[in-house]
């Protein structure tokens, strides 16, 4: 199934928030996807990197007969971490896109290094959208630098309470592990009693040659 670059254009901005969306970002969208342009229907659902169906014949070695047939693109589902984003994006992408991945440095250079031209996938372009949006919005918002000193009292409150953590951890294990140990004592003992009485039952002799 194929469908236009408006229809595409409409859902990646209803997706990202147009209204929030920066007008160089918005403006690089609607250069990218021009309206009467027809994308392929799976490339909707990946990051494939300009790799797409192929079509042409297959030629038979004995008599060089024709017969029609298509080349699909290697497509891997794979989850990529976006430092950006702080999150794993989950996304089909082709082999060729892994390499260019890999390549720029992660998923978040790929898709800032990459023009919006060559972004001809609807999920491309909403990833693309959206960690420029959230690039220019780190940008904008301001940052704290701390002294020396402070980022020395930071990390003694953090060793801080990992101990105290893990005092907590081993204090409640310890008690744990003695609650079991005691229920496992009075399980004993009960098999114990039972036995003892299983066996006079069955055997009273026993017991009154003992006594």
């Amino acid at each position: 199934m194929a469908f236009r670059g408006r229809e595409m254009m409409n859902k990646v901005l209803r997706k990202v928030g147009g209204k929030d969306l920066p007008t160089a970002i918005k403006g690089a969208l609607k250069k990218a996807i021009p309206d009467r342009k027809v994308v392929m229907g799976r490339a909707q659902r990946g990051l494939f990197a300009g790799k797409h169906i192929q079509f042409g014949n297959q030629i038979s070695e004995d008599g060089g007969n024709k017969s029609k047939r298509n080349w699909k693109p290697n497509v891997q589902e794979k989850r990529l971490f976006s430092y950006i984003l702080d999150r794993h994006i989950r996304v089909k992408v082709t082999t060729h896109a892994i390499r260019c991945i890999d390549k720029a440095g992660g998923i978040d250079e790929y898709l800032l290094k990459t023009p919006y031209q060559k972004m001809d996938t609807e999920m491309g372009l909403f990833w693309k959208a959206k960690i420029e949006k959230k690039y220019e919005d780190l940008g904008n918002s301001d940052v704290v630098f701390f002294s020396p000193e402070d980022e020395e009292k930071f990390a003694q409150g953090f060793s801080d309470m990992k101990l105290s953590e893990r005092d907590a951890r081993k204090e409640f294990r310890r008690q744990l592990y003695s609650e079991f140990a005691k229920q496992k004592k009075a399980a004993e003992g009960k098999a114990r009693v039972s036995y003892i009485l299983a066996t006079s039952d069955t055997a009273p002799g026993k017991l009154i040659a003992n006594r």
